[in-house]
């Protein structure tokens, strides 16, 4: 059973205590780096992203979700040193 050792290795975000958020391999099976909004069928679900349009994403969406500014480049600052971002 795998368990969540590190957050989404694409956008930062928490793949949940029981792996509910991972994404999907090719076979079926869970990813053990990537949430199910980044990697489905072993495929990137957005592969012409960027790191930097990553960031611009996911800040967006923590102001939706009414997160202080601030706090907004304190969660996106380590996304161009993740795992899909490292290799580019």
């Amino acid at each position: 059973m795998l368990t969540p050792k590190n957050p989404c290795q694409s956008c930062s975000m928490p793949m949940g205590k029981t792996m509910e958020k991972a994404g999907t391999e090719a076979g079926g099976s869970k990813s053990a780096d990537y949430c199910n909004l980044c990697y489905k069928d072993g495929k990137f679900t957005q592969p012409d992203m960027t790191a930097e349009k990553m960031q611009a994403f996911v800040k967006g969406k923590l102001k939706e979700m009414r997160i202080p500014g601030f706090m907004t480049g304190m969660f996106t600052k380590n996304i161009p040193k993740l795992k899909r971002w490292a290799k580019a």
